[in-house]
């Protein structure tokens, strides 16, 4: 189990205030997470490779055109403000 006081430190640095219930309830919820990763860490995956994806899909590669479907003009036509062909918006200090 985790220590009350690890459990004030986390709820310090998340910035989170927790009653003393809260805490030990939390320490329970950790301590059982983290059994659950030391078991995945005693796994042992010799040999296996390591997957982006856990599926096997191939990669689509699509070649990059540029392509120009609406005109400056369409793109601001429904801005609500506008200098020329930009949008116009409020000034940011």
């Amino acid at each position: 189990m985790i220590d009350k006081k690890t459990i004030e430190h986390i709820a310090k640095l998340a910035r989170l205030h927790v009653t003393e219930e809260e805490a030990h309830e939390y320490s329970i919820q950790l301590a059982k997470a983290l059994g659950h990763f030391e078991q995945i860490a005693k796994i042992d995956t010799t040999g296996i490779e390591p997957l982006v994806t856990p599926t096997e899909i191939e990669a689509y590669w699509r070649e990059d055109v540029v392509k120009q479907e609406f005109s400056a003009e369409e793109m601001t036509a429904n801005a609500p403000a506008k200098a020329g062909n930009l949008f116009k918006v409020p000034p940011v200090v």
